[in-house]
């Protein structure tokens, strides 16, 4: 009997592990987790091909959740997708109106809201509706969470926290403007920024206002947390980096060359942060200093947030192009014509590359077997 117990014990464990080891690869919301910090867990091969498309009927401007083998991603064509990663294959698709907002995937749900202010609960394995919540206005940014509890910011000016039954826990209003943003989640603390050019530091509990940081901005993106450090962009040509402890502006980055503002996501290394601006580049600096290492050149706007795999950038650009780059030397490694604008952020989970395109083609490159 005692054999029987310590083996059965083993086989959960590995079970366990197995599942863990999964998890640890997908790509379950916006930025990749919860820090938004836009760094893949998986790996992509040196040399991506394209695996398969699948063309919606109108443009794609939200990035995919990869997730136990499946895509998740809405299109302005008013449905969100459930795709097979490995064939493209559609297993259902959602009716609703449009949606910009990234999808998120948690415990067997999609969440996603539209451009109604409507946020979605979806049941990821067979694409029924479980709830709805409804807001005041258009929701352009993703969901995260924490616990049972989930955020997600609304063009309505607020910061929303639900149940997972789809009940209103508490509400945090940014006066000014939409919360354009997917909202960061660290420790007890989750983060508001809007039209009103500052930094709200909420109290994840019950969304009470614990300080906030004047960002001489309006805010589009949404900010990256490493340690004590929030990064982001702003509409005004500035990147900051901002201790959200100390609730004080740590540095400031100008793009010296062409005032234009970031609406792109950073991602952020152990030393890097990698930003991209409508001044068509993609602006590497460094986390501590804010001094920038390199810049790349693109041949249009980057409001699509970079990804990083490794040693390299992965980045699109209304340019129709998604480019590889050198993470530390900043030099084209590779491109890829993708044929329409991409405004889409990359999604990397399973050794695998998703994006969509203006045109309303969805991409997944990886390596062929």
């Amino acid at each position: 009997m005692l054999f029987q117990v310590l083996a059965c014990a083993v086989v959960s464990l590995n079970l366990a592990a197995a599942s863990d080891a999964k998890a640890a690869i997908d790509w379950p919301i916006f930025r990749g987790n919860a820090l938004q910090t836009g760094i893949a867990t998986s790996g992509l091969p040196d040399q991506l091909e394209v695996l398969w498309k699948k063309k919606t009927k109108d443009g794609i401007e939200g990035t995919a959740a990869i997730v136990d083998g499946t895509v998740y991603i809405g299109s302005l064509d008013e449905h969100l997708y459930a795709l097979d990663l490995a064939t493209g294959k559609e297993k259902w698709k959602y009716k609703a109106v449009a949606f910009k907002a990234p999808a998120s995937v948690r415990n067997g749900n999609v969440y996603i809201g539209d451009t109604d202010g409507v946020f979605h609960c979806v049941d990821a394995a067979t694409g029924t509706k479980r709830w709805t919540f409804t807001t005041g206005a258009e929701i352009a940014g993703g969901a995260n969470f924490s616990g049972d509890s989930i955020f997600f910011g609304s063009g309505d000016e607020t910061l929303y926290c639900l149940s997972s039954e789809g009940k209103e826990i508490w509400r945090f209003k940014v006066p000014g403007g939409p919360v354009l943003g997917s909202p960061a989640v660290v420790n007890d603390r989750t983060f508001a920024a809007g039209c009103d050019s500052a930094l709200h530091v909420l109290d994840l509990a019950n969304g009470k206002e614990l300080g906030s940081v004047d960002l001489g901005g309006q805010i589009g993106a949404t900010a990256a947390i490493v340690g004590d450090r929030l990064y982001v962009g702003t509409m005004t040509n500035q990147f900051l980096a901002v201790d959200w402890k100390k609730l004080e502006i740590a540095w400031t980055f100008e793009a010296p060359k062409r005032q234009q503002p970031f609406y792109a996501s950073a991602a952020v290394t152990d030393t890097l942060v990698i930003a991209g601006s409508r001044d068509k580049r993609l602006h590497a600096l460094d986390r501590k200093t804010g001094k920038e290492v390199w810049s790349f050149e693109t041949r249009n706007k980057v409001d699509s947030s970079p990804v990083i795999v490794g040693r390299r950038v992965y980045a699109g650009s209304m340019d129709g192009k998604l480019y590889v780059i050198d993470l530390e030397k900043g030099i084209e490694v590779k491109k890829y014509e993708l044929g329409s604008a991409i405004i889409a952020s990359p999604a990397v989970g399973e050794n695998c590359l998703v994006i969509g395109t203006d045109d309303g083609t969805i991409y997944c490159l990886g390596a062929k077997k």
